[in-house]
């Protein structure tokens, strides 16, 4: 029998840096990055988790190691 999987879910601090880099814009940031502004809302938001690339690409727009702007916990 398989080990149980543990539950989690992935959370972000992207809008407290962005506001600690000069209150940076979703705008801003989904344009550093190549997506839109309404990715941007969605993963800030937590509605969605970014791919592996999108969430370096933030770190680095950010000026950020990645585990400053994300982390996976669980229950």
């Amino acid at each position: 029998m398989a080990a149980p999987q543990p539950q989690g879910q992935v959370i972000n601090h992207i809008r407290r840096l962005r506001f600690e880099r000069g209150e940076m814009t979703q705008q801003a940031l989904a344009t550093a990055a190549g997506v839109t502004r309404q990715t941007i809302n969605a993963v800030e938001g937590g509605k969605y988790s970014p791919s592996l690339e999108l969430a370096f690409k933030i770190a680095l727009v950010l000026g950020q190691p990645i585990e400053r702007v994300f982390a996976y916990v669980t229950d």
